[in-house]
C-alpha cells in the first residue's frame, strides 16, 4: 500500500485531482485527457481534492466503468490510459487515471455540441490555438514545420552563405545530394521549408530578427527611444552572425589591472549570447506568420525573445532547468547547426548558457540567466554583469519587457509589502492570501513568475520546483 504522496513521487508527468463529484461533469477532466496526450502525459487522480485532501471514492467499480467508458465515448481518437486503483490512508480508495504522450495526435474532446483539442500550460488545460493545432497535427503525421516540402526547387535558389560556412568550417563543398541527405530538398529536388531558411533568398517572410539597442531600462526609453537598431533578413546562417555581432558591437568589455595579469569584465559571456541566439533560431516556431526573432539590449540585461512557447506546452520556469528534456521543433535547422558546430546535438543548450555566465568575473546568483516561457513565447534574459546603478523595488518591477509574465502586477506598495513577508521564506497560498488574490492562476503567472524571473525572490527548493514543501524567499 502506497501513501498519496509515494504516488505522487513515482509520477514524472503532471497531476491533476478530481473530487468524486467531478466525475458527473466529464469536459471538467476530459480536457485535461485531451491536454495530456497531446502534451507530455499526465495523471488524473479521482477522490482527491489536493495532496492534503484524500476523500476517496464510494464505489470504485462503478466508477472506473463510467470513467472507461466516458473516454469510449467523448475521446476521437482514444489515447493510451492506464487505470488503476489504490487504497491510501489506510481505508480510502482512489483511482489514477494515467495518460500517456499520444503519436496520433491531436487527441480532441468531443461532447456538449463541440470537437476541441486541448494542451496543457502551466497547470492548466486550455483550448489548442490554430498554431498549436498545426503543431500537433503535423506531429501527428511525423512531420515539423522545416521538413515539409514548397513550390521551389534548387535550380530556383542560391545557397552562398551555407555553402560558405560548411567550406569554412568543415572543408566541404555541398552538391546536390548533400542538400537532400540533410533535409533542404526532396529526391525530386524540391526544397523544403527548411532549405527556404537557409538559401540566400529565404522567401519565408517570417523567418526575419529585430535587433535593438533601447536608451535605459523599458522600451519607453531614456533620453533617446533607442541607440541603435537593425532588422536582419535572408539565409538563417547571416541571420545568426548578424545579431551576435549587433549583440558584440553594443556591448562592453571592461578590465581590472590585477597585480601580474589582466581580468575582462564582458557585460555578457559570448558563448551564452550565441548559444541562445541559436536556440531561438532553432526552436523558434515558424508557422507564425507576422512574428520574428527579437533582440532587446537594455542598460541592464539582454533579452532574446522568439515566437512559440515550449514545444510540449510547458512552462519552463516551472522546470528544473537542468533536467528538461530537448524537444527539437524544427529538426533540419538543428542538425544543420550542430553540423557547423553552432550547438551540441544532445540538447545542453540552457546549461551551457548558465555555465558560461558562471565562469564571468564578479558572478553572483543575481546574475543567473532567466528563462521564461509563455503560451505563445519564449525568452532568454542575460543579466548585464557590469550593471550597478541601484534600482528600487518599484523601478525593478518593471524591469522585463517579457510577454503577458513580464510585470508584477502589484502596486509598489504591495510589492515592497510581500517582498518584506517573504523575508523568511513563504509558500505561495501564503503569499497568495497576503496579497488577497482569489485566482490562483493569475497569482501565478502575474505576481509569483515575473518575480521569480526578474530575481525578486528565489525558492527554497530550486532543484524540485513543483515540491509540496517549495517556499519562496526574498532575495
Amino acid at each position: 500500500m502506497k501513501t498519496l504522496n509515494e504516488l505522487l513521487i513515482a509520477e514524472v508527468t503532471e497531476n491533476e485531482f478530481k473530487s468524486d463529484l467531478e466525475i458527473k461533469k466529464p469536459k471538467s477532466w476530459l480536457k485535461s485527457v485531451s491536454a495530456f496526450a497531446n502534451g507530455i502525459g499526465g495523471s488524473l487522480y479521482f477522490g482527491v481534492v489536493d495532496s492534503d485532501n484524500v476523500i476517496g471514492l464510494i464505489d470504485v467499480q462503478k466508477t472506473a466503468e463510467e470513467i472507461s467508458r466516458l473516454i469510449k465515448e467523448r475521446m476521437s481518437p482514444l489515447p493510451e490510459c492506464n487505470l488503476s486503483v489504490h487504497r491510501v490512508d489506510g481505508n480510502k480508495d482512489i483511482l489514477v487515471l494515467h495518460v500517456q504522450r499520444g503519436n496520433n495526435t491531436p487527441y480532441y474532446y468531443v461532447g456538449d455540441g463541440m470537437v476541441v483539442a486541448f494542451v496543457r500550460i502551466g497547470n492548466e488545460s486550455i483550448v489548442a490555438t490554430p498554431q498549436q493545432l498545426n503543431e500537433l497535427v503535423m506531429r501527428g503525421k511525423n512531420l515539423t514545420f522545416d521538413t515539409m516540402p514548397t513550390e521551389y526547387k534548387l535550380t530556383d535558389l542560391t545557397f552562398t552563405a551555407l555553402d560558405a560556412a560548411f567550406k569554412r568550417i568543415k572543408k566541404l563543398t555541398l552538391t546536390e545530394k548533400d542538400y537532400i541527405s540533410m533535409g533542404l530538398a526532396k529526391s525530386d529536388g524540391t526544397v523544403t521549408n527548411a532549405g527556404l531558411m537557409f538559401s540566400d533568398e529565404c522567401l519565408l517572410l517570417q523567418s526575419r530578427v529585430f535587433c535593438t539597442h533601447w536608451d535605459g531600462l523599458d522600451k519607453s526609453g531614456g533620453v533617446d527611444d533607442a541607440i541603435d537598431d537593425k532588422e536582419f533578413e535572408g539565409d538563417l546562417i547571416s541571420q545568426l552572425l548578424k545579431s551576435h555581432d549587433f549583440v558584440k558591437m553594443n556591448s562592453k568589455v571592461r578590465w581590472k589591472k590585477m597585480s601580474n595579469h589582466r581580468v575582462n569584465k564582458p557585460d555578457y559571456a559570448d558563448r551564452a549570447v550565441f548559444e541562445a541566439l541559436a536556440n531561438a533560431f532553432m526552436h523558434r516556431d515558424y508557422g507564425v506568420v507576422g512574428s520574428e526573432v527579437h533582440v532587446d539590449m537594455f542598460a541592464d540585461r539582454l533579452e532574446i525573445g522568439s515566437p512559440g512557447g515550449m514545444p510540449d506546452g510547458t512552462i519552463i520556469q516551472e522546470q528544473d532547468i537542468e533536467k528538461v528534456l530537448s524537444t527539437r521543433r524544427n529538426p533540419i535547422v538543428a542538425e544543420i547547426f550542430h553540423r557547423l558546430d553552432f550547438i551540441e546535438r544532445r540538447g545542453s543548450g540552457f546549461k551551457k548558457i548558465r555555465e558560461a555566465t558562471a565562469e564571468l568575473y564578479n558572478y553572483t546568483d543575481n546574475f543567473a540567466p532567466a528563462f521564461v516561457s509563455t503560451r505563445t513565447a519564449f525568452h532568454v534574459i542575460l543579466k548585464n554583469m557590469n550593471y550597478s546603478e541601484t534600482t528600487s523595488t518599484a523601478e525593478v518591477s518593471a524591469e522585463v519587457g517579457v510577454e503577458v509574465s513580464t510585470e508584477v502586477k502589484l502596486s509598489s506598495e504591495k510589492l515592497k509589502s510581500l517582498l518584506e513577508f517573504c523575508e523568511n521564506g513563504r509558500r505561495r497560498r501564503e503569499m497568495q492570501e497576503f496579497c488577497d488574490i482569489k485566482s490562483d492562476e493569475y497569482f501565478r503567472k502575474n505576481i509569483v513568475t515575473p518575480m521569480l524571473a526578474i530575481g525578486l525572490i528565489q525558492m527554497t527548493i530550486p532543484d524540485k520546483p513543483n515540491s509540496r514543501n517549495q517556499k519562496y524567499i526574498r532575495t
